[in-house]
């Protein structure tokens, strides 16, 4: 009996600990429990300030040329020789000799008119001898008889002088016509430019009208930009009728390297396109390959063929507070961020949007503080945190 009293004891002991703390777990109060707030939003806000706004109409385009020219043949022959500056890519400068052709034909030919101008030369002074003759000849005649008549223009060789002097103005201008394709078989740069397409080369026969190469002037080069209807609000095109400009800048990018170069709008087409409906205005770049740049600073050579992006300095729109466009939701919304840093809707007057910029002329007020980071699924109200 007492050893089986030591084997239950402390099983009776182990029972009522379990059953104890069983009970006071299950009898203990139950703590209160608050829903933890959300995390606050991370935004990025920038200060509203109304400012005088100069609209910009961007527009793109492909720079050409002003002036393209066909260099052809005027007379046939063989060229004899090309310039160095004679090649696809070749700067010349106007005057300049691209090629010659075989002269010798055509200084035979000047010399041939030259003679012919000789003798016709000397039958005038024959003419106006044997004219002087008749009429000494008819002088005493008419003293001799009182009676006569007038003396006719064939007895006073009138009609053989007009014909040697017709014979020497037609000699004359044989002997010019020589002289000028004597000059035409060495064909001069018509200005400065480069060859965009070299055609003939030396050897080669080639008659009247031949093309020897395509050629363009590199003073001044063209763009042309397509306006919308909705661009041309902004604009002052009643300036170009006056002989004006208007300012652009030209935005570029050769080798990975962006660049901008400044042009002047100085007309515009007159036309709207029957298909895109668009009204094309022309900007002209001065020394569009940069040649006349100082030694000392880089070449920004606007190339022909190169796309550009134009920025065309617009009227002015007063006072206006520039946002960027994607701090705008929805077209006419913005979210302000008040002193507690909660998030509220604001409906804003916006006059125009481009690329970069929404401008708004109501809704806001000089100092509110607006949010540029896209939020997903704001509600008014919701608390943010400032980046930066």
């Amino acid at each position: 009996m007492h050893g089986f009293l030591k084997v239950l004891l402390p099983v009776v002991f182990l029972a009522v600990a379990i059953g104890a703390s069983f009970i006071m777990i299950q009898s203990r109060p139950e703590a209160m429990q608050k829903p933890a707030p959300p995390p606050s939003l991370l935004v990025s806000v920038d200060v509203a300030e109304r400012r005088p706004v100069r609209f910009i109409v961007t527009s793109r385009g492909s720079v050409s040329p002003r002036t393209e020219t066909t260099l052809v043949s005027e007379v046939a022959g063989q060229i004899v020789e090309v310039s160095p500056a004679f090649v696809s890519g070749g700067f010349f400068k106007r005057g300049d000799v691209l090629i010659r052709m075989d002269p010798r034909i055509y200084e035979a030919s000047v010399k041939r008119a030259r003679a012919e101008v000789a003798k016709a030369q000397t039958q005038v002074a024959t003419e106006h001898a044997l004219a002087g003759y008749a009429l000494e000849d008819w002088e005493r005649l008419q003293r001799l008889d009182a009676a006569r008549g007038p003396a006719s223009d064939l007895t006073l060789r009138k009609p053989q002088l007009q014909q040697a002097l017709a014979e020497l103005e037609s000699k004359n201008a044989e002997y010019d016509k020589a002289r000028e394709d004597l000059r035409r078989t060495v064909i001069r740069a018509p200005y400065d430019g480069m060859i965009r397409e070299k055609i003939a080369d030396v050897g080669q026969f080639v008659n009247v009208g031949a093309q020897l190469a395509r050629a363009f002037a590199v003073d001044r080069a063209e763009v042309r930009l397509p306006l919308t209807q909705q661009d041309l609000r902004y604009l002052d095109l009643e300036r170009l009728e006056g002989g004006g400009t208007l300012p652009v800048t030209l935005h570029a990018e050769f080798g990975g390297e962006a660049f901008s170069r400044s042009a002047q709008v100085v007309r515009s087409e007159g036309v709207f396109d029957a298909t895109s409906r668009v009204l094309y205005v022309v900007a002209q770049i001065d020394d569009p390959y940069d040649l006349d740049r100082p030694p000392d600073e880089p070449a920004r050579p606007l190339r022909i063929g190169t796309f550009v992006a134009a920025e065309i300095a617009g009227t002015a729109g007063g006072d206006l507070f520039a946002l960027p466009r994607h701090a705008l939701v929805r077209g006419t919304t913005v979210w302000v961020v008040d002193e507690a840093l909660a998030i509220h809707p604001r409906e804003v007057d916006v006059v125009r949007t481009d690329d970069e910029f929404a401008y708004i002329a109501a809704g806001l007020a000089d100092g509110d503080r607006y949010v540029t980071t896209p939020i997903d699924q704001p509600l008014p109200g919701m608390k943010v945190r400032l980046d930066g």
